[in-house]
């Protein structure tokens, strides 16, 4: 796994991959399978990868976090980076912070908590967090009332931040007045469209970000790879065309639920055996399931 800071050609070099995590039938983090899920998308040459919220790391229990985060470094190839996440609720973090101490992930991020929370509150947080972390963090933006971007500028002038996950969903992504103002005010080589490749050309092209995460990336990593590098190389033609062929999936994921669908894509393709959900989270409707595993499949044996 890789442990120097990452700097910005880091988070051009690869797409982020932001993958399921599989568990046993019993609800049991399965390194076997999350292995296997890795090693896919390893081969497709990815080698970023980031738990968040695909991962439900949401509702992880602070009694198997420890376990966790050694099973996903044990997995991973020594030059693939892996970052997880902390949170959402400042309590949980703070305790994490201390699990975290003890390994050498070169950053973490922090989920974005929507309910009790101010701005200032949130940056206050977050600044407490990356402190007794002793690191730069990764700072997860999906609410416009989560933290402004004054906010994030000053967490990122104190070398607290070390990239940002742009993720607040727009009507119109060419239309965002936030995304305007915090490119003014933070470099965008730092900030990574997080939202998968739909939005990314005009994330990339627009507003000058420098790279995406995706979920689907888990299904086929070298064609969205392959978008990435058209996207750095303002081939935006053949980007749009590798978009357009996750489009089935990703449009099922907007329909149904993002990390549900994922989940049950992932399992259906074959790549690997994620199992059920961990609560507050369940499957999906039987009848939905068709629909997955027919995008799943065809976007899988898609002729590169």
């Amino acid at each position: 796994m890789q442990t120097t800071p990452i700097s910005s050609a880091d988070l051009c070099s690869s797409v982020i991959a932001v993958p399921p995590l599989a568990r046993d039938s019993a609800g049991v983090f399965d390194a076997a399978e999350n292995a296997r899920i890795i090693r896919h998308i390893e081969a497709g040459d990815v080698t970023t990868l980031l738990y968040g919220g695909n991962a439900n790391f949401y509702h992880i229990a602070l009694s198997e976090y420890e376990s966790v985060l050694s099973g996903l470094i044990d997995g991973a190839s020594e030059n693939t980076l892996i970052v997880p996440a902390a949170g959402p609720s400042y309590g949980m973090m703070m305790d994490q912070a201390e699990i975290l101490k003890d390994f050498n992930f070169p950053t973490v991020m922090v989920l974005p908590q929507e309910a009790l929370t101010t701005n200032s509150g949130v940056a206050t947080g977050l600044r407490h967090f990356a402190e007794k972390l002793g690191k730069p963090i990764v700072i997860y933006n999906k609410f416009d009332n989560y933290i402004d971007p004054a906010g994030v500028q000053k967490l990122v002038d104190d070398g607290l931040v070390s990239w940002i996950k742009y993720a607040t969903v727009r009507p119109d992504p060419l239309n965002d007045a936030y995304l305007s103002e915090l490119v003014d005010r933070v470099d965008p080589k730092l900030i990574i469209s997080g939202i998968g490749e739909q939005p990314a050309i005009i994330h990339m092209r627009d507003f000058g970000l420098r790279g995406y995460t995706s979920g689907c990336v888990c299904i086929r990593p070298d064609l969205s790879a392959q978008m990435l590098k058209a996207c750095l190389s303002e081939d935006w033609q053949t980007a749009d065309d590798i978009r357009r062929q996750f489009g089935a999936l990703e449009d099922l994921r907007n329909e149904i639920n993002p990390v549900r669908v994922l989940h049950e894509a992932v399992e259906l393709a074959g790549i690997a055996t994620t199992g059920p959900h961990l609560p507050l989270l369940s499957g999906v409707e039987s009848e939905e399931r068709n629909a997955i595993k027919k995008a799943a499949v065809e976007l899988l044996q898609l002729t590169a």
